[in-house]
C-alpha cells in the first residue's frame, strides 16, 4: 500500500512540472523540443525542433515520464485533460494536441493560459463537460475554475496520456519533452524531469 501511494505522489510531482513548470524569473526556465542526437557521458545532446543543438544535463535520479498513444474514444465526459489549442476567427479553439491526465492528476495546471507550442497557442487544462460531434471533428467543452472553451478537436489530432518511463528510453533518436529546463554558466540546460515519447513524439 505504501508503495502506491509513493508512486502516485511521484507521478502526480512529476506530470505536475512536466505540464506547467514554474520558476522564479532569475532561473529564466525554458522548454525543450527535439531528438536526442547522441549520449556524451551525462550529457544529452538534443536537436531542438528549430535545427538547433541543446546540451541537456539531467539531474541526479532525474525521473523519466513516457509519452503513449491515446484515442479520442478515451476522452469522456469527466475526464481531466490539457488541450493545446489555437484561437479561431469565432472566438473558438481549435485542438493542436490533447493530453489525458491519469485520475492522479485531476486539477494539475487547472485553467486557459498561453502557450509556446506554435505562436498565439493556448494551453487549457480542465475537465471535460460535454463531447460533441461536429462536421469538423469532436467539440469538447472543458470547464476550469474560471470558465469555460469548447474546443474543436480535428481526427488528425494527436491524443496522448502519460506513464511511468525508464531512462534507458533516453537513446538516440528518441523525441523529448522538458518543461522547465534551468540554463547553466557552461552552456548546457539541467533538468530535473524529462519526458520521452515511446512509440509517438510528444506533441506538447
Amino acid at each position: 500500500m505504501l508503495r502506491g501511494v509513493l508512486r502516485t505522489m511521484w507521478l502526480s510531482g512529476l506530470l505536475l512540472a512536466l505540464v506547467h513548470a514554474t520558476a522564479g524569473a532569475q532561473d529564466k526556465p525554458v522548454r525543450v523540443r527535439g531528438t536526442i542526437e547522441r549520449v556524451d557521458g551525462n550529457v544529452y545532446v538534443v536537436k531542438s525542433r528549430s535545427g538547433g543543438e541543446q546540451k541537456i544535463k539531467l539531474v541526479d535520479n532525474a525521473p523519466v515520464v513516457a509519452v503513449v498513444k491515446s484515442a479520442l474514444a478515451d476522452v469522456k465526459p469527466g475526464s481531466y485533460v490539457g488541450i493545446a489549442s489555437m484561437p479561431q476567427p469565432d472566438g473558438g479553439q481549435k485542438a493542436l494536441e490533447v493530453l489525458i491526465f491519469p485520475e492522479t492528476m485531476r486539477g494539475v495546471g487547472e485553467g486557459h493560459y498561453g502557450w509556446d507550442l506554435q505562436p498565439s497557442s493556448m494551453m487549457t487544462n480542465g475537465n471535460v463537460d460535454q463531447t460533441v460531434a461536429a462536421v469538423d471533428g469532436q467539440v469538447l467543452t472543458v470547464k476550469y475554475k474560471d470558465g469555460e472553451k469548447k474546443i474543436v478537436v480535428p481526427p488528425d489530432t494527436p491524443i496522448v496520456s502519460f506513464v511511468p518511463g525508464e531512462k534507458d528510453e533516453l537513446k538516440p533518436g528518441a523525441a523529448i519533452f522538458i518543461a522547465g529546463a534551468k540554463p547553466q554558466a557552461d552552456g548546457t540546460l539541467e533538468a530535473a524531469r524529462i519526458a520521452v515519447g515511446r512509440g509517438t513524439t510528444p506533441p506538447m
